[in-house]
Formats: C-alpha cells, structure tokens, sequence
C-alpha cells in the first residue's frame, strides 16, 4: 500500500469530493485535550492535522508516521505553508506492519482516517502495536466513516464507503476490501469511548477513547436521528465541536 502515487493531489481531492467535514473530525477534540508530552500521529497523510497539532501544543513532541514519502513530504510543506517549526516533530517513513513503535511513550495518539485501510486480522495487529506505545493514562483520537445500521442513511453510507474502497484499491493497493469496525479491539487493547461525535447522517465519526485510570466511566451513547454525542463522566461543552448542525445535548446525568 502506498499514496505516493495521489499525495500531490489529495488535498484538493479531498476538498473537492468532502469539503472541510473530514478535516472537522480530525479536530473535533483537540480544544478538549489536556497538554500532551509526546504525540503519535500515525497515517498523517497531507499534514493537515498536524498544522493544528503543532499549533496548539507547542511544547509537545509530535512523531508523524506514514508509508508514503511523498505524503511526508506534502506534511512537512503544509507546516512551511503555515511557518511553523520542526523542531519538534519527527517524520518517520514507515509502514506500521513492520515498524515497531517504542512501547509506553505516547500520551497521545490520533489514527484519522487510517485504520479503514487494513483487513480485518492486520487492523488486529495494527491497534495492538499502537496500544503498546501508549502510557497508563493515554488518550486515543480516531476518525473514521461508518455505517449506519439501518434506513436511507445506511443505504447512502454504503455506496460512499464502496466507491472509496473501489478507488483507493485501484490507486493505492490499498489492502483492505470493506470497513472493519474498531472498537471490540480498541476495547480489548485497554482503551474506553468516552466521547463520540457522529455527522453527515451516520457516516463520519470522530471518537475521544481513554484508558480507564482516575476513576472514569464508560460511556453512555444516545442517538439522534442524523447525530450522536456520547459523554461518560463530565459533561461536554457541545458548542465546542464542529458539528453544529447535527448535534444533540449529552445526558444530564453525566457529571464528574
């Protein structure tokens, strides 16, 4: 699997066939977050998270991982573009097939829009590595498209996520054949969903996971019609997420 072969133009690919929504759940919580101390930002691609990484923790080391050289390279323009500094970040070449990440150093780790890439036994190996660079009190961010379990909205969503598979497998060698949802493995790895955010009717979903230290709970999801928000052990600054037009109000009962 490589993207070098699309990464000159997949910011504008992007922009062209989503607009700014997928760039909205990379983001969703980072307002959110205590100051991390080292970062893992795994399947990059064109930089744009990382932008808004760089910005907002400035002290934190940033380790940005891809397979494809040229996606590196379109991250490292994006924070030139942007004058930020590299003193921080590491941009590592690698594929997380065969890569083995240091264990017990991040405090943070975001996988947007990477872990649809892989078959249902390499997405196992894959969280495992992951989880195994995290600290005790780690936080995982993850993006990614769904399926919606019934109605129109599932009907919409498979046809997206079929095209998606279609063209990436054409242009990438992109391993994977349908979407394999994370979770049983994020579960098993330690980790716990205490927020999601779901938007576009069922279709994208931005997820806050932790690992359960300092007492927290697990949490509590509620449906809406077109958008979710889950909470667990405080309640969530709603208007604080990108998803304005598709929200709902966490449960009153969630409180630290």
């Amino acid at each position: 699997m490589s993207f070098d072969r699309i990464a000159p133009c997949y910011r504008w690919l992007e922009a062209m066939l989503a607009g700014g929504k997928l760039h909205q759940c990379r983001t969703a919580f980072l307002d959110q977050l205590p100051a991390p101390h080292n970062i893992l930002l795994m399947g990059e691609g064109h930089g744009r998270s990382l932008v808004e990484y760089r910005r907002r923790f400035t002290d934190a080391q940033i380790t940005c991982v891809d397979a494809s050289r040229r996606m590196l390279t379109e991250a490292r323009r994006q924070l030139a573009r942007h004058r930020l500094s590299w003193s921080r970040v590491e941009f590592l070449h690698a594929d997380i097939l065969s890569w083995m990440p240091p264990e017990n150093r991040h405090d943070l780790v975001a996988t947007n829009f990477f872990l649809d890439c892989f078959r249902p036994d390499q997405l196992e190996q894959v969280v495992s590595k992951i989880a195994a660079s995290s600290t005790r009190d780690a936080t995982w961010l993850l993006a990614d498209f769904q399926i919606p379990s019934a109605g129109w909205q599932s009907v919409r969503s498979r046809m997206i996520i079929w095209s998606l598979y279609r063209f990436f497998r054409a242009t990438t060698g992109l391993p994977a054949r349908t979407l394999t949802k994370p979770d049983p493995l994020l579960s098993k790895a330690g980790f716990q969903l205490h927020y999601r955010v779901v938007n576009e009717w069922g279709l994208l979903h931005a997820d806050r996971w932790e690992k359960p230290a300092y007492g927290k709970q697990a949490a509590t999801v509620r449906q809406g019609r077109n958008a979710t928000l889950s909470t667990f052990s405080e309640q969530s600054h709603v208007a604080g997420y990108p998803f304005a037009s598709n929200r709902i109000r966490p449960s009153q009962g969630t409180s630290r």
